[in-house]
């Protein structure tokens, strides 16, 4: 059976790198996400409502500005889930409370490290901030994002002249060697004047602040057949934008139809707006019993569900194949990786993995294996996790990459649109 693909994978790979662009946080992700489903015709529930979830019916709901849940239910059936779900952060630095550290001459920013990054990747990179306030308005306290565009800060290399083992290995400090440049000592403008100019509110105003510095390196395509893509925060954006494509192009007659972009997943996942928080069960269940089932049917549906977590996955690297499984070797543009753990550090068993696999064959879409070297125990992911909190059987898979955790990560342009066109029939 053939696919048809109204888009070249080269055209997928050029929205995916417009959607990071315009997604310098998390917050501004699930903005962004959410304007979409809103102008498709879903529309936005709150938590902190009643629910009167219709047959027929397509809903939001976002948890904290920085995860959100998207479903559908069908005018007929809908006896069980079909869940894709992916993240939305990224390793980078967080800028901390009274961020403004005097040093001599200069000016740093006080920032701490969020997720397990490749530090060397952010010096003497172009970087700005990005995240959200929390302001008083109107005696109320209201939400603001903010991304400055343009160059406001750099974390700069010390020459090779006074660090002759810069070359060598290298631990970082990040309260001593990775603090941003922001200014001389002797500039007149605050830095936060700076955050609270941009958002159009009063420096006086701010109570509090989520603030982050994101690379303002432009993604690219390129190679020999422009086979590649290079941008910051592939992992995991693409597999969050190409689910959501996936999703808002595919039917959805069939089941109940769920797409859910978690949060802090580089960090652990364990928090209310992680996949380790109860918000995916929490959501289910809720539309469940609106749509008049009992409890017990809830529970038997989740068992007839599958889950599908999106979050990319280790290529074998060209100049370092010793660091890959002997005989599991993903390749870019090679296919879907499936990835599998036997400490369950991923979710896939056999079942999942023939389910998975039996999808994408239908449609010819190939699919390649991961596991880590027996002697390199590796990362998990969203979908161990979220098994703990909804119980259905789920699969890992991911989309092949190298320099995972660097501020400029490269992947496949084909694999994109691959994952676009599974995700799609997935949602039949």
């Amino acid at each position: 059976m053939a696919l048809q693909k109204p888009e070249s994978p080269e055209e997928v790979s050029g929205d995916l790198l417009h959607f990071i662009a315009r997604s310098p946080s998390t917050f501004h992700a699930v903005r962004g996400m959410k304007a979409a489903l809103l102008y498709a015709g879903f529309r936005e529930i709150r938590e902190e409502d009643e629910w009167h979830i219709e047959k027929g019916g397509k809903y939001v709901v976002t948890r904290n500005g920085s995860a959100l849940i998207a479903f559908s239910v069908p005018e007929e059936g809908g006896e069980n889930f079909h869940v894709v779900a992916a993240h939305c952060d990224s390793p980078t630095f967080k800028i901390k409370e009274n961020p403004e550290i005097k040093a001599g001459a200069y000016t740093k920013l006080n920032v701490e490290a969020y997720g397990g990054m490749i530090m060397s990747t952010w010096l003497d990179r172009p970087l700005s901030v990005a995240g959200r306030l929390i302001v008083r308005e109107n005696g109320h306290l209201a939400e603001k994002l903010v991304a400055i565009d343009g160059t406001m800060l750099v974390i700069p290399s010390v020459a090779i002249h006074m660090d002759r083992n810069v070359n060598h290995k290298k631990d970082w400090n990040v309260q001593t060697d990775l603090l941003p440049l922001y200014g001389l000592s002797s500039g007149k403008t605050p830095f936060m004047d700076v955050i609270a100019a941009s958002a159009k509110v009063k420096s006086e105003d701010i109570l509090a602040h989520d603030l982050y510095l994101y690379s303002r390196v432009p993604g690219t395509i390129w190679g020999e057949e422009r086979e590649f893509i290079s941008s910051p925060k592939l992992d995991d954006l693409q597999c969050a934008f190409a689910a959501f494509r996936g999703y808002t192009m595919g039917k959805k007659e069939k089941t109940i139809a769920v797409y859910a972009l978690f949060d802090n997943e580089e960090v652990g996942s364990e928090t209310a707006r992680g996949a380790g928080s109860p918000f995916l069960a929490t959501v289910l269940t809720r539309l469940s019993l609106s749509l008049g089932n009992t409890y017990d049917q809830t529970m038997a549906m989740m068992a007839r569900s599958f889950m599908i977590s999106a979050d990319n996955a280790h290529s074998i690297h060209p100049n370092h194949p010793e660091y890959a499984d002997p005989v599991n070797q993903p390749v870019i543009n090679g296919g879907i990786v499936i990835k599998y753990s036997a400490r369950q550090s991923y979710a896939t068993d056999a079942f999942s993995a023939a389910y998975f696999k039996d999808l994408c064959g239908k449609f010819d879409i190939p699919t390649q294996i991961f596991t880590n070297r027996s002697d390199n125990p590796g990362g998990s992911t969203l979908g161990n996790i979220s098994s703990t909190k909804v119980s259905m059987p789920t699969v890992d898979i991911g989309l092949p990459m190298l320099a995972m955790h660097s501020s400029w990560e490269t992947a496949g342009v084909k694999d994109t649109e691959n994952l676009v066109h599974v995700i799609c029939e997935f949602f039949a």
